[in-house]
């Protein structure tokens, strides 16, 4: 099994945590975790992909390891984030690269096949949503109510789902095995949103969150446009993105795969060999040998 680096660069005056695997010269493997989470959740898939690719997981500004000094003046949107992982690339020289979106990861990737249409060979989405379908009404119905008046009340009423409670259903609900979950992703994830300050970014980016929305339809037109091959690995419990979403790509994908999970919002959690294969087998297929083969470097089909 490939051994997992941590490293640290400075970009856009962000120091940024990341962990790498794998053989610097093999097809790149982006992973973009979600809230509340950070490039932990990765920590045992990491070493499986790095078989055969390198493979980079960042944390984003405002998560994890990742320093955003306060000097800085560093504003939470997604916009901004997309930029700083954008950069990231650039400071590490990755041209191409596949990416597996998650939760937040999802607008952050796609914000960069946007700005970089040509970058992206393929998207690995793990609840990682690009369509109004995938909402989880529950959910989101608070945050909504926030982003339509962007009142103080609304935006106090949204300070429940920072704490340990709501952390941990987010790994534990919809997990056929919740006692299996290692307690120290929801506990980590807590203590570094309990640092001061953070649950305000926390909530800058709930509400900013609805400047994803209008950007659908382009990420939709991307799919179309680029034809990039799309493998979508659900949590089928999740309550946050729901299967609707999973089933949205199919629409707009040229090359595309769905397989549910019999898991929640975190279904990388115990299902990480299972994901690992699926990966596998669908990049393989996409980069040599199949009908659908894309080359990683160029992007040529």
């Amino acid at each position: 099994m490939d051994l997992v680096s941590v490293s640290k660069v400075k970009v856009d005056g962000v120091e940024i945590f990341y962990r790498h695997a794998g053989q610097p010269t093999a097809p790149v493997i982006l992973l973009l975790h979600g809230f509340p989470s950070s490039s932990f959740m990765f920590r045992n898939l990491i070493p499986l992909l790095a078989r055969s690719y390198r493979v980079i997981a960042s944390d984003l500004p405002g998560y994890g390891f990742t320093e955003v000094p306060a000097e800085r003046g560093y504003q939470y949107t997604f916009e901004n984030l997309a930029n700083t992982i954008g950069l990231f690339l650039d400071t590490l020289s990755i041209g191409r690269f596949a990416v597996y979106i998650f939760d937040y990861g999802a607008p952050v990737g796609l914000r960069l096949a946007l700005d970089r249409p040509r970058a992206i060979w393929a998207v690995i989405t793990q609840n990682g949503n690009a369509y109004v379908a995938g909402f989880g009404k529950e959910f989101w119905a608070p945050i909504e109510r926030y982003w339509k008046s962007g009142a103080t009340a609304d935006r106090d009423a949204l300070r429940p789902l920072l704490t340990l409670d709501i952390t941990r259903s987010q790994y534990v609900n919809g997990s056929p095995h919740p006692s299996q979950i290692e307690p120290e992703t929801y506990h980590l994830d807590q203590a570094l949103m309990d640092r001061p300050g953070n649950k305000e970014i926390q909530l800058d980016l709930f509400y900013d969150y609805r400047t994803n929305v209008p950007l659908y339809p382009k990420f939709q037109a991307y799919f179309r446009s680029s034809g990039v091959p799309i493998l979508a690995v659900w949590g089928e419990n999740d309550t946050i993105f729901i299967p609707p979403g999973a089933e949205a790509f199919k629409q707009d994908a040229r090359y595309y795969e769905l397989h549910f999970l019999d898991a929640g919002h975190f279904a990388v959690e115990t299902n990480e060999q299972k994901i690992a294969t699926l990966i596998s087998d669908f990049l393989d297929e996409n980069i040599a040998g199949g009908s659908n083969q894309v080359d990683p470097m160029t992007g040529e089909v």
